[in-house]
């Protein structure tokens, strides 16, 4: 018998990409996944929903 390399659902996510962008109410840092650009999200900190789209990359 032998052990797998990697978890299950390795394959499935190994291109996903993480990206962070701060809140614009109250500037916490917030993290999201290639794969969750279309889902609605809300900030922990102030519960406010956050638009993704308006983020921009820091390289």
């Amino acid at each position: 018998m032998t052990t797998p390399q990697h978890c299950p659902g390795f394959e499935a996510n190994k291109k996903l990409k993480s990206f962070t962008c701060k809140c614009p109410e109250c500037g916490a840092e917030l993290e999201i996944f290639s794969d969750e650009f279309d889902k609605p999200h809300t900030c922990k900190k102030c519960k406010k929903q956050v638009d993704f789209s308006q983020c921009k990359a820091d390289f």
